[in-house]
């Protein structure tokens, strides 16, 4: 095997230097983030440049909506990446064929429920919403479309999953990064050449993410070295459907909440008005790149922490936790810096508008700092995942999301409201986002220092009996 194909098979993440295991692996999963992150970015640029602020708020005000209504596939992918960490680090081939067998038939259930359930609940979802009316028809064009084509999305993000939990996130990169590139030439061609508005980048995306997931599923079936899946692996056992659901289920619900949470605060972000919906879209978009080392190194961190769990080498995790926290801190510090001399420049590639590219630098300054925090919180939450204790990240999730943000977003808005603005500050928004994730990084490191996790490994063994 010639030395760089070597780098896009699995990858035994249970032997050699913990760091550079850890580095290896999260280096191509962060620039695999960051075309991700392209997807979205691209559209809220191109609409943003050739169509008008509307139009970039429409695309933003979708988000919280999609995050919630797509929770079952988080659910299967977290699932996912740990079951087969853990068959992979064991060397339980066949566990692991029926494991990813099992994923792949839940996902295409998964994506024909949300095809049906996303484009029914679309403009009711953003009518409660009070999404403004400059805005509303684009929403719901974006998003009708995206569900029509949620299955190229729900098989990419479980099978790049089920990749990076086999140690293998290049072949995810490679494949992603073509579907970016894509993406952005369909976005271009679609809106600016054919004038098709919101409802051009929606088409863009699905195209993208289905080639994706196409490329990523052939790979899966080519790995015959580490599984040979067959047609029996592809039903519905039950064994392997309750394992996943059991390690996959609390990370769905947490984001199940979190996405209600975000939007209850969509709702108060839309009575702030078009031009704070378009200034929370750029925030949220270089947000988007600003945390992929964040979730990089957190991923990194359940693949290494479930491959050991497998092989029964819980030192090992210890090491591997204490340096890829360090890692993951000093790369947010790094980028917080840049955050705060550039973010002027950052914002202006959304749009010309000096009053939102000033409104969007101060709320990005606000919340920049939290980035560090967070980083903390990825890092502990990923080793707890990854060794089969997936509810307490999940019920830490729940207190700093409905116990701190979404109440002190409310609270600070109403404490702030005066003459000339009357639904209070907007940086209520960012103020509480802030907090919240520095409450978050606190009882994450309490948590991981108790060291509850450890006494909740799901070794492949013990979930066997």
């Amino acid at each position: 095997m010639s030395s760089l194909s070597k780098f896009f098979t699995a990858q035994d993440m249970t032997v050699g230097t913990p760091w550079k295991k850890i580095v290896s692996f999260a280096i191509p999963l962060l620039i695999g983030n960051i075309a991700q992150q392209l997807y979205n970015t691209a559209d809220s640029v191109i609409v943003g440049k050739y169509v008008g602020d509307s139009a970039l708020a429409a695309v933003g005000g979708c988000g919280p909506t999609l995050n919630l209504l797509i929770v079952l596939f988080v659910g299967i992918a977290t699932g996912a990446g740990i079951m087969v960490s853990q068959y992979f680090g064991a060397k339980q081939k066949e566990d692991l064929s029926h494991s990813v067998g099992t994923c792949l038939t839940l996902t295409l259930i998964a994506s024909l429920i949300m095809m049906v359930v996303g484009t029914v609940v679309a403009a009711p979802m953003l009518r409660l919403l009070q999404t403004p009316p400059e805005a509303y028809d684009m929403c719901v064009d974006y998003m009708r479309i995206y569900f029509l084509g949620i299955a190229g999305m729900g098989f990419y993000n479980i099978a790049s999953g089920i990749l990076r939990g086999l140690g293998d996130s290049l072949s995810a990169l490679k494949y992603l990064i073509i579907a970016t590139v894509l993406n952005v030439g369909l976005d271009i061609f679609f809106v600016a050449k054919l004038n098709m508005a919101v409802a051009g980048v929606a088409i863009a995306t699905v195209i993208a993410q289905f080639i994706s997931a196409v490329l990523c599923l052939r790979k899966l079936l080519s790995m015959r070295d580490v599984m040979h899946l067959r047609r029996e692996h592809f039903g519905l056992n039950k064994r392997y459907a309750i394992q996943l659901i059991k390690l996959g289920l609390p990370s769905g619900l947490s984001q199940a909440v979190m996405s209600c949470s975000a939007l209850v605060v969509q709702s108060l972000t839309n009575s702030f008005g078009v031009v704070f919906m378009a200034c929370n879209t750029t925030v949220m978009r270089i947000d988007g790149f600003v945390m992929m080392p964040n979730f990089s190194f957190g991923n990194a961190m359940t693949t290494y922490t479930g491959q050991n769990v497998g092989a029964g080498d819980i030192d090992r995790v210890r090491q591997g936790a204490k340096v890829g926290t360090s890692l993951a801190v000093g790369t947010a510090a790094v980028l917080v810096a840049l955050i705060l001399v550039f973010c002027p420049t950052l914002m202006g590639f959304f749009t010309d508008t000096p009053q939102l590219i000033e409104m969007s630098t101060k709320m990005m300054r606000i919340v920049a700092p939290g980035y560090i925090a967070f980083a903390i919180t990825q890092c502990m939450g990923g080793v707890m995942r990854g060794a089969g204790d997936t509810a307490t990240p999940m019920w830490l999730s729940f207190f700093t999301t409905i116990v701190i943000r979404v109440p002190l977003a409310y609270l600070l808005a109403y404490l702030t409201r005066s003459e000339a603005n009357p639904k209070g500050d907007p940086a209520s928004i960012f103020i509480s986002l802030l907090i919240s994730w520095l409450v978050g990084a606190l009882i994450h490191a309490i948590a991981y220092k108790k060291g509850k996790w450890r006494n909740k490994v799901q070794s492949i063994q013990t979930v066997a009996e």
